[in-house]
């Protein structure tokens, strides 16, 4: 009978154990939310991260901004929060407008402060191995669920449905590197059930409501789901057919309570580890400019 993998106790405990890490290292971490405009999707998910800060001890810098500020503005919000002492975490929550470049505004992040995962040279870190840097919330959640399940990750078959850069591609390589063998699929994929069929671990997280179907499933695979996706009569399902796929899976994720509480989770360790490892950018010899209002 398939097992249930329930990351919203997963990540309590894990929260638990963040607020006593808190208590001990004797540091306030600092998180800076910014939120651009009233996405409600967005204002939810903001006003999650907000919460749990608090009941881990962490200080949340609330930054809500209306949808018609400039781009040079929110720049130099960000330049500003990386010169503030008491803000360990910047986390700019996306979409942004149409009218701002996200990729300008992530870049600027100064990479110790990028809780996130996403600046490119923490990206670079991840492909080159260095643990020490901030790694991708989601990613890290995930492969916090699969050892969750007590299954080996070494020597297993793993396929990854989605590319992107948020989830499918840095979650390919954290299971590379804890000796899988991966497979990424995407929508030009050719036989993409039988690739799935192939698979001991299935990441799902292509955006399209229950599009891995119950036999695309290996006897006996975990499946990790990491689709939101809400229908017409606002059911909430993932990007697998949970009932179908329960009858082959030995351990599955539900949606919701799955992986969105644990990328939370994660941002929360994130920003603690920013906090108490500063100096995590010396060993690589380059010298990393934080840029100031004035430089924009």
């Amino acid at each position: 009978m398939v097992k249930i993998i329930d990351g919203k106790a997963i990540s309590k405990t894990i929260r638990e154990g963040l607020k006593k890490d808190i208590k001990k290292a004797g540091i306030t971490p600092g998180l800076a939310v910014v939120l651009v405009g009233e996405n409600p999707a967005s204002q939810t998910y903001v006003n999650s991260k907000k919460k749990a800060c608090e009941k881990v001890g962490i200080k949340n810098f609330d930054y809500t901004l209306p949808e018609k500020i400039t781009e040079k503005e929110l720049l130099n919000l960000v330049a500003k929060l990386n010169n503030q002492k008491d803000v360990h975490g910047i986390l700019v929550q996306l979409p942004l407008p149409g009218h701002i470049d996200a990729e300008k505004v992530l870049n600027l992040i100064d990479p110790k402060k990028d809780v996130d995962g996403f600046h490119p040279v923490n990206m670079g870190k991840l492909l080159a191995g260095d643990k020490n840097a901030p790694r991708s919330c989601t990613p890290l959640g995930i492969m916090e669920l699969i050892d969750s399940t007590g299954v080996e990750i070494k020597g297993k078959r793993a396929v990854v449905v989605g590319r992107s850069n948020i989830v499918g591609k840095p979650v390919a390589i954290m299971l590379l590197e804890r000796h899988a063998t991966v497979t990424v699929c995407h929508s030009r994929t050719q036989n993409l059930p039988d690739v799935v069929r192939s698979a001991d671990i299935v990441v799902a997280a292509i955006g399209k409501p229950e599009f891995i179907k119950g036999d695309w499933i290996k006897k006996g695979a975990v499946v990790i789901d990491v689709g939101i996706n809400r229908l017409a009569d606002k059911k909430i399902v993932g990007d697998v057919d949970f009932e179908g796929a329960s009858k082959n899976a030995s351990w599955i994720t539900p949606v919701p309570d799955g992986v969105g509480p644990m990328t939370i989770a994660m941002l929360l360790k994130n920003t603690l580890k920013a906090s108490t490892s500063p100096q995590v950018y010396k060993s690589t010899g380059q010298q990393l400019k934080t840029c100031r209002p004035d430089d924009l």
